[in-house]
């Protein structure tokens, strides 16, 4: 079986106090929810650290939303996965649609992370996916491939034990479109064929999360899909009763 995951991607978003708030609201309501799902938060850096402290005791684990490319040195403004580790990071998003459309970030990029993430330890959440030109042009399949082929075919087979991909239809993020179960499923299907067409077997059981609009209202029937393992949340992760509702959506 492979693990049931709601990760909340809080991006740029809540102040350290209002984010440790939300993070002991998580936590003190996480009863509601089966324990065979897995939660993850991701805040902004600035508050790592003093979530991580709100989450003690709690198997409601932690995550960044980026690392660098480098070790250490001389990068200013840059966070190494070594210090987001060291706070008590176990993830680290990387290849996220923002990050790939507004900073630019490209393979080579993201296959220098992979690194850095691997050799501290840290599981990347890997993001990808197609946006509306793409996916009206019907590129969509060609996109996702290629974003897993130069990325994760580069990992070890240990290495690619350790991964979870989330899928992000960016064309139904903020556009007024919503994708349907049945394409989520469509397109998680194809993802875990590709990653089989490497990896073999090994592909059944990785983790493969859906990154678009996911809510409360339609958790359940996205949740339900076979090859949907759960969500990369965005907006929905900033209200503890809403996150932890999106983690119900395995129950029904």
């Amino acid at each position: 079986m492979r693990k049931k995951i709601v990760a909340g991607n809080w991006k740029m978003n809540t102040l350290p106090e209002e984010g440790v708030t939300l993070a002991k609201n998580i936590k003190a309501n996480r009863n509601e929810v089966c324990s065979c799902v897995n939660f993850i938060v991701c805040p902004p850096f600035t508050h790592l650290s003093e979530v991580a402290a709100a989450l003690k005791d709690s198997d409601i684990e932690l995550g960044a939303q980026n690392c660098a490319a480098e070790a250490k040195g001389a990068y200013t403004g840059e966070v190494a996965a070594q210090m987001i580790k060291a706070i008590g990071c176990k993830y680290v998003i990387l290849g996220h649609s923002e990050r790939r459309q507004y900073y630019g970030e490209v393979s080579e990029t993201l296959n220098k992370k992979m690194e850095q993430a691997f050799a501290n330890g840290l599981t990347p959440i890997y993001c990808v996916g197609e946006n509306l030109a793409e996916r009206e042009a019907g590129k969509h399949f060609d996109v996702v491939k290629a974003q897993i082929e130069e990325v994760v075919y580069n990992l070890s087979e240990e290495q690619f034990e350790n991964l979870i991909i989330a899928y992000e239809p960016v064309w139904a993020i903020g556009t007024g479109k919503t994708a349907t179960a049945d394409q989520a499923q469509e397109i998680h299907a194809f993802i875990r064929k590709v990653l089989a067409e490497k990896f073999g077997k090994a592909a059944e059981q990785c983790p493969i999360l859906y990154g678009g609009s996911c809510k409360p209202s339609n958790a359940a029937e996205i949740f339900a899909k076979e090859d949907v393992d759960g969500g990369l949340i965005g907006g929905a992760a900033l209200k503890a009763e809403d996150f932890l509702a999106i983690g119900k959506g395995f129950l029904k």
